[in-house]
Order: structure tokens, then sequence, then C-alpha cells
């Protein structure tokens, strides 16, 4: 069953490509790039590629977090898999696929400091800004999105992540 289509294929490649520029032509030198598994995971791949077709070719750690059950995001964000001491004196581009209340980006930033990073940033597909989010995405190829969204790494309790795709979830 096809899902309703917010973003495009096309529309993702292009906010992507513009969106790595954005990092690369900012202030903001990335050092370490961060996806936050598992929902990140296509969109960092996407990402780091485009990166590096701006000049900015970086080694990648993972942080495994969960804060997701079913359609349910908690404030209790679960660490599978923490940083290491190789976030020591480094500034770290965190990537993540959808900031909804921003407990998983808070928590995943905490972390990183606490590790040593020197600098943390992050970027997500989707920003919804929710006014009671606790953090704000620095980048984001999307903004404003209140559905709750499938596809492009993101998942509806571990099903349509594959789609190439964001779309609205059934």
């Amino acid at each position: 069953m096809r899902r309703p289509i917010i973003f495009s294929e096309e529309q993702i490649a292009e906010r992507v490509k513009a969106v790595a520029h954005e990092i690369a032509t900012g202030p903001f030198v990335p050092h370490l790039a961060t996806p936050i598994l598992v929902g990140a995971y296509v969109f960092a791949a996407d990402l780091l590629r485009a990166l590096a077709n701006e000049g900015i070719s970086i080694p990648t750690e993972f942080l495994w977090l969960r804060s997701y059950t079913g359609r349910s995001s908690g404030k209790a964000v679960k660490v599978l898999i923490p940083p290491n001491e190789n976030f020591q004196g480094k500034n770290v581009l965190l990537i993540d696929g959808v900031l909804d209340g921003g407990h998983t980006i808070s928590k995943a930033r905490e972390l990183v400091m606490e590790y040593g990073a020197a600098q943390v940033t992050s970027v997500v597909v989707v920003d919804k800004l929710r006014a009671d989010a606790l953090e704000k995405a620095n980048f984001a190829c999307f903004t404003g999105c209140n559905e709750f969204i499938v596809g492009y790494g993101m998942d509806d309790s571990g099903n349509d992540r594959a789609l190439p795709y964001i779309a609205k979830a059934l």
C-alpha cells in the first residue's frame, strides 16, 4: 500500500545537497559525524556523501538511542550504544531523522559532551518545530511537518523504514 507522500525522493535529494552546502560553508567545522541509530542511517549516508562532494570527508561514530515505543515518543531515552573516546576534543555533527520532542537530540548532545566533545551541532531530516521541544536542530532539510512520518529511515513500529520518500504513516 502506497503511503501519502509528504516529501518526494527528488525533494529530499535537493534538500540534502543544500543542507550539506550550508554546513560546508558555515562557521562550524565538523570533525566527526554521529548518526543516531536507527532512524538516521539513510539520511546520514546521503548527507555524508553530499558533504564529501563539498570537500568535507569526516569519520563516523554511531550512537544508538531509543526513545520511541510504537508511535509514542517518551521522555526517557534508552542508550543502547554510547559514545566512546573518539569524541574527545572533536566538533561533533549529530545526525538524526526527525526532531519531535527533542529528547533524543538532547540526550545525544549531553552524552557526547560528557565524552569530551568540543562542540556539538545537530542536523535532521525533519524538525517538527514543536513549541514544547527541548531543542531545535541547527540544520534541517524540512521543518514544521506535524504528521507521524515514515520512510527515509524512519519507521512505524519497524515498518516502512526503507521507503525512498517520506510519507504519512497510516
